[in-house]
């Protein structure tokens, strides 16, 4: 039995950690290439109907809640409200991509969804509390 609770202990660290580095990576990318307006970024959120200015915003977003992730090594509690902040953004990605019948590309945005709410359920210190 007690091998059992050590085995799910450490199943529940890989998925907050993979997780952890998912978000990370995810938003770090999508944020600098809107950041520094790759080509191909800036083309693809024109098409969706964002102009220049607001996929900066977006991209200056996501960059806060990427810098947030790295400072949540050390302080958990801005890690939390990092995964709260990017949130929206994840899934206003999806939102936007299932708007535009755009099925073959949203897979980053679901599985930024998922992360994080896995990065949420599975942190000790976060509670919700009705």
């Amino acid at each position: 039995m007690n091998k059992i609770i050590i085995d799910m202990k450490i199943l529940v660290q890989v998925a907050h950690w993979i997780s952890y580095g998912y978000l990370i990576y995810a938003f770090g990318y999508a944020s600098l290439f809107k950041v520094f307006q790759k080509e191909s970024m800036m083309g693809n959120m024109s098409n969706f109907g964002f102009g220049k200015i607001w996929t900066l915003f977006i991209g200056y977003g996501e960059l806060l809640g990427v810098i947030g992730l790295f400072i949540g090594f050390w302080m958990h509690q801005i890690k939390n409200i990092s995964t709260l902040w990017l949130l929206p953004f994840a899934i206003g990605a999806l939102m936007v991509h299932f708007a535009h019948n755009d099925y073959k590309y949203f897979y980053t945005a679901l599985y930024c969804c998922i992360a994080g709410i896995i990065l949420l359920v599975t942190d000790k210190n976060f509670k919700v509390i009705l």
